[in-house]
């Protein structure tokens, strides 16, 4: 298996373990058991733990190094898990397992995002970045369409879900126990720390392209799963049609990665051009969906939006890439999962303008603005708008030495540093 499938890998099961939870939401309501409070508390929880975990998990993991921070990733998703079984339907619980989702997911992304780009140096421009994005996807949609069947057909809904993750933890575990490192997780800790996360908003192309498209990126995907189904309610078994469209939307994402990947070719504005012109087409059809109040209208909209979801945080992720300097990576994709994780305030913003702007009209505005923005981020000139920092380090792969605490390494030939030779990690 490539080094950078085992990372892969790691992230998928904690987008796995991240997302599995929204459908499971119809399960807690209907229970009875905990109050309609305290489930909208326990979803909103999971950001609460995420955005910080975000921002610190970068220079933790620049001081105890990537392999370190993965497996403590890993076992705090699975015991986030664990405690949603043991809790059961206890208030505390559902906010405490969903709490500690969130700072497994937002320690894993960002140092992920930066680890799988470095272990994919020699392959094709944006290749890392595409292979990032396909793991988030795939997790975040396998995990909803599976614990909604789940939880659908099977006894126990609130407990089979989290013991398949957590069985899934403990297959991928073995595998991450000692991936190979990049060089970037070994040296200049003490400038990478959150150095990305100031520095990448120093790039016109990060401040004028990127940052206002990426709430596009959850905004689209949970207008889909989150927004849409509330307004106009599918048919037949709830519990698996909501985990079901989740699943949609998110594989349609990941489904248009490859296609991605051939626009980029052409040319780097391709994708995103093409990403807000899916969420224009995808917000329209959301219209069309509440104005006509058929469910069935809501199966075009969701692969539109999961279109918009996936090439954007593509083209974000690209982005990103091309302008981050190596030691500025982790912190600078930290920063773009943090602004499109605004999007997953769709669904409060919609119901609280929803008491003075009909959910239609709304739609329709979401889909003028996101087909405005093409015209605007296509008018962003400046020195940084081809390949940034990044393009100018070394390409040369060396294979097969040895990184901290015995983890085998892959490094990249660079520039002497004198700040490189300053390593240090945890005990």
């Amino acid at each position: 298996m490539k080094p950078w499938m085992r990372v892969a890998l790691a992230m998928f099961v904690v987008g796995w373990g991240a997302n599995r939870f929204s459908p499971l939401l119809l399960v807690y309501r209907r229970g009875g058991a905990v109050s309609e409070s305290a489930v909208t508390m326990a979803f909103g929880a999971y950001a609460l733990g995420l955005i910080p975990a975000l921002l610190l998990a970068v220079p933790i993991a620049r001081r105890c190094g990537q392999v370190r921070t993965m497996r403590a990733v890993l076992a705090l998703s699975a015991v986030a898990s664990l405690i949603l079984v043991v809790g059961g339907e206890r208030m505390w619980a559902l906010v405490l397992g969903r709490l500690l989702a969130g700072v497994a997911s937002g320690a894993a992304f960002a140092p992920g995002t930066a680890w799988v780009k470095e272990l994919s140096d020699g392959d094709s421009p944006g290749a890392g970045a595409r292979r990032a994005a396909m793991a988030l996807s795939v997790g975040f949609g396998g995990g909803p369409l599976v614990a909604g069947a789940l939880a659908q057909w099977l006894s126990a809904p609130e407990v089979v879900p989290y013991l398949v993750h957590i069985g899934l933890t403990a297959c991928v575990a073995p595998l991450v126990w000692n991936a190979p490192t990049g060089i970037t997780s070994e040296a200049r800790h003490d400038e990478a720390g959150l150095g990305g996360l100031s520095a990448i908003f120093g790039h016109r192309g990060f401040r004028f392209q990127v940052a206002p498209t990426a709430p596009l990126v959850f905004g689209a995907a949970t207008t889909s799963f989150a927004v849409l189904p509330a307004l106009v309610p599918p048919h037949g078994p709830s519990v698996a049609a909501s985990g079901g469209l989740a699943g949609l939307t998110l594989a349609s994402g990941a489904a248009v990665q490859p296609l991605a990947r051939r626009m980029s070719k052409r040319s780097r504005h391709a994708i995103r051009h093409w990403g807000l012109a899916a969420g224009t087409a995808g917000f329209l059809l959301g219209a069309v969906t509440v104005r006509l109040h058929d469910p069935v209208v809501l199966i075009p909209a969701a692969i539109t939006l999961g279109a918009c979801y996936g090439m954007l945080m593509v083209a974000g992720l690209s982005r990103v890439e091309a302008l981050a300097a190596p030691h500025e990576l982790a912190g600078a994709a930290a920063v773009f999962y943090c602004l499109s994780y605004l999007g997953f305030a769709a669904p409060y913003l919609v119901a609280a303008v929803g008491h003075w702007v009909p959910p239609t009209v709304l739609l329709i505005c979401a889909a003028c603005v996101v087909a405005a923005l093409i015209p605007v981020t296509a008018l962003v000139r400046g020195p940084d708008s081809g390949g940034g920092p990044s393009t100018r380090r070394g390409r040369s792969v060396r294979r097969g030495t040895e990184g901290p605490a015995g983890t085998p390494s892959v490094r990249r030939e660079s520039r002497p540093d004198p700040a490189w030779e300053r390593k240090t990690s945890c005990a």
